[in-house]
């Protein structure tokens, strides 16, 4: 039976900037139980720099497949430790966990596509909608912004295009925001703020992976192919550090390949759209939202439709087994009345909602396999 993450026992995406802040002497940023986990991750000499690279898609299992393309990444594997994404394993959320130190059910960004309650809209929590907040949507002070806070310099490396909107306003805040267009770039920039005086923590988020798993696959030459060209920049990064720095490298989660022949499409089955108000989440992990009264007959068509392929729980089973870790109050109405966990290689889709892009992927993630939920935590140390 499908599982939520072990949240108590593993070393977490939450963990990882806190991981930084320790090591560049910013631990005052942190409350007390973030301080003491990530005492355990620390290297055993203070930096003045950490970069933290997240390589999204990336996940532990794929890597160790591939590690053949990859022969930077693969020197560091011996040492690697394991680390474990939340549910749902998407990018949203995972990003929102490494930004605020919180899992999921406290920062509150638990799908691609989520409901707002307070505007009975669901909406895309990567694009947005300007219609809602994003610093009321995650209301907590960041990591980035605590850190700022000890006098340490904070700079977030990503596209031009999400500088101070929607996700990384909500969740990446704090610090300067310095853009790139091409992956040497943005090396370029890194090893730039890393010889720069005085201490900083540098984030250098890459997207380029995640898009060749999900249009190509990831048995695809294109996924191997930027694979290598994601092994080779961090390598030339890591090499244009300073002594004093270190580089983290991570993901935000891994990949599935869905078939389309597999697919449920729920434009394909009447009785599912009964008592179906709208869909949200993604095609491994769907929220679904019911029409008052109904939540119990959407649960049992689904659970018809989906069988033994995934796993169907209601919003309160959800929150009782902790697939989301402690939920605050304020946050549970943004859960689906029903979840679909998918399993295999399976995923439900809306050819009468989704765009003709969407259904076309082939990589897919959300779920709680270990080819999603399973990423890296290396370090390469000047």
């Amino acid at each position: 039976m499908l599982r939520p993450p072990d949240y108590a026992a593993a070393t977490l995406l939450s963990d990882i900037v806190p991981l930084a802040a320790t090591a560049i002497g910013a631990a005052e940023a942190l409350d007390a139980p973030a301080r003491a986990r990530a005492a355990a991750l620390a290297p055993g000499r203070e930096l003045r720099v950490a970069v933290v690279a997240l390589i999204d898609g990336m996940g532990a299992a794929l890597l160790r497949r591939r590690a053949a393309h990859a022969p930077f990444l693969r020197f560091l594997l011996p040492a690697m430790r394991p680390a474990s994404a939340g549910f749902p394993s998407t990018t949203a959320n995972s990003l929102s966990s490494l930004g605020t130190g919180l899992l999921p059910g406290g920062h509150g960004v638990m799908g691609y596509r989520l409901l707002d309650p307070e505007r009975g809209a669901v909406f895309n929590q990567l694009t947005w909608d300007s219609d809602t907040d994003p610093e009321v949507w995650v209301p907590d002070a960041t990591l980035f912004e605590r850190i700022a806070g000890t006098g340490a310099d904070v700079v977030s490396l990503g596209e031009p295009k999400f500088a101070g909107r929607g996700l990384n306003r909500a969740s990446l805040r704090g610090g300067r925001f310095r853009g790139s267009g091409t992956l040497s770039e943005r090396v370029a920039h890194a090893a730039a703020e890393a010889r720069a005086p005085g201490r900083r923590l540098v984030y250098f988020y890459w997207g380029g992976l995640d898009r060749a798993g999900h249009v190509y696959g990831t048995d695809s030459w294109e996924w191997l192919s930027e694979l290598e060209a994601v092994d080779a920049a961090l390598r030339e990064l890591a090499e244009r550090l300073p002594r004093d720095a270190g580089l983290f490298i991570t993901a935000d989660h891994g990949m599935v390949d869905v078939p389309h022949a597999g697919r449920l499409d729920v434009a394909e089955h009447p009785e599912l759209r009964a008592g179906l108000a709208d869909l949200g989440g993604e095609p491994r992990a769907v929220h679904l939202y019911a029409r008052p009264g109904a939540a119990a007959d959407v649960r049992d068509a689904f659970a018809a439709a989906v069988g033994d392929r995934g796993r169907v729980l209601t919003r309160a089973e959800a929150v009782a087994g902790g697939w989301f870790g402690p939920v605050r109050p304020a946050n549970e109405e943004r859960i689906g009345d029903v979840l679909v966990v998918a399993d295999g290689d399976f995923g439900i889709v809306d050819s009468q909602r989704d765009s003709p892009s969407a259904l076309a992927l082939l990589g897919h993630h959300g779920g709680v396999s270990e080819d999603e939920l399973a990423i890296p935590l290396l370090a390469a140390l000047g």
